[in-house]
């Protein structure tokens, strides 16, 4: 089944907003590496590797439905002085408006009658779920260690310690 041009909008939108995710990754992993956390600066890195792979799921699916998506305008984000809290606050913040824009496209669907896109939406709703709560995890976390230097040093090792992405 082809898609709509409300569709193939809508899907172009996502996919620069994955895009977007990617860089704000990104920006957010050289920030943990100003505050000489390498292992959660590379845990952003992997982050935003992540979020390209989630574009491509996209284009993919764009494509093999013989459109072509046109991807949009990305500013480029500041973090600037962002302490470590921050930044995941930041990501918390970025992956919960993914969430709703992924709940909105699988809205769009529906109303569209496209049913063709709705496996691919229910992986994106899971991986969704998984992301936020992931980041949560890790806010909370930061919010317990406070200013503990040992913790939040545990914690970069831990967090330095993750080698794949979730694609």
């Amino acid at each position: 089944m082809a898609l709509n041009d409300t569709l193939l909008t809508a899907l172009s939108d996502q996919i620069t907003l994955e895009l977007e995710s990617s860089i704000v990754y990104l920006q957010l992993g050289i920030a943990l590496e100003d505050n000489d956390l390498p292992g959660m600066a590379g845990w952003m890195r992997l982050q935003s590797d992540e979020e390209r792979a989630h574009a491509a799921k996209f284009i993919a699916h764009v494509t093999d439905r013989g459109g072509r998506p046109q991807i949009g305008a990305i500013a480029a984000p500041r973090a600037d002085g962002t302490g470590v809290l921050e930044a995941f606050e930041a990501s918390l913040a970025h992956e919960q408006k993914v969430s709703e824009a992924v709940r909105n496209l699988y809205r769009l669907a529906q109303a569209e009658g496209d049913i063709d896109m709705i496996p691919l939406l229910h992986w994106f709703i899971e991986e969704q779920i998984e992301e936020e709560a992931t980041v949560s995890e890790i806010v909370g976390r930061l919010r317990m260690i406070g200013d503990d230097g040992a913790g939040l040093l545990r914690l970069d090792a831990e967090l330095g310690a993750r080698t794949t992405i979730n694609e």
